[in-house]
């Protein structure tokens, strides 16, 4: 069985976080932390990121029973979720599958469709260097620069650059061609027969455009029992730009 990289925060009720593409657990470790005050928080790498498993096949049913596999490794028989953009979309998926595994779910910037954007000029930036020939980590970055031009989102992407001690050379965590294969999927809706009861709420950054107000019928259709929430002075990565702001939202829903 391929086994999912995982991090454990606390103790108490069980709090799974799961990342978006290309991130990994480590960009949540912080809210994790602040989280893991009242809580059991489990920050996972889902499959092709971070330290968990590569593989050419990846889409949303896929993540789901990877999840799953998890839970009943660790002897979780229900949790709260909280997923962020992809992962938002796998824990929604996760509720067509085994709602009955779930006790709350937040999903954080992504609506059921979850289409915006591109992230075609991302993976060209990115496969585009030859990570395992360059001296140092400070060559990667200008080079992503000079193609994608924003210092966060670069800041963010070098995040999954890694040095290979066994060689000497680096590399990329993600799977990017795996990624980029699958990313059809990556993008598709979340669609279900039947409504997901459980309580739901959706989180979305003011300055985000990944939920707009075309997505309400689908999420009030799949998620009857959902409640919404926007985050003043935040975009798509809320936990890094609001953590307290989303922390008291998170908390707030859990306790109720």
């Amino acid at each position: 069985m391929n086994r999912l990289n995982y991090k454990e925060y606390g103790s108490g009720e069980p709090i799974i976080i799961l990342h978006g593409l290309l991130g990994m657990l480590d960009n949540w470790h912080t809210f994790a932390k602040a989280l893991a005050q009242n809580y059991w928080v489990i920050s996972i790498d889902q499959r092709n990121h971070g330290r968990s498993f590569h593989s050419t096949e990846f889409d949303y049913k896929l993540l789901a029973e990877d999840l799953k596999d998890f839970m009943e490794e660790q002897h979780i028989p229900r949790a709260v979720l909280l997923g962020h953009s992809m992962g938002g979309k796998t824990v929604m998926q996760f509720l067509t599958q085994h709602e009955e595994m779930v006790s709350k779910a937040i999903i954080v910037d992504i609506a059921p469709d979850g289409t915006t954007g591109t992230h075609k000029p991302i993976f060209d930036a990115l496969r585009s260097v030859n990570v395992e020939s360059v001296a140092n980590r400070k060559e990667v970055q200008e080079s992503l620069m000079k193609e994608i031009g924003t210092l966060s989102t670069v800041q963010f992407l070098m995040k999954n650059l890694t040095l290979n001690k066994e060689t000497g050379t680096y590399q990329w965590k993600a799977n990017l061609d795996a990624l980029w294969e699958n990313y059809d999927n990556i993008m598709s809706p979340i669609q279900s027969d039947y409504p997901c009861e459980t309580d739901t709420l959706f989180i979305a950054g003011e300055k985000s455009n990944y939920i707009k107000e075309s997505d309400l019928e689908s999420i009030t259709k799949l998620f009857p029992n959902h409640k919404m929430e926007t985050i003043s002075d935040a975009g798509h990565w809320i936990h890094a730009e609001q953590p307290k702001r989303l922390l008291e939202v998170v908390e707030g829903f859990v306790k109720t």
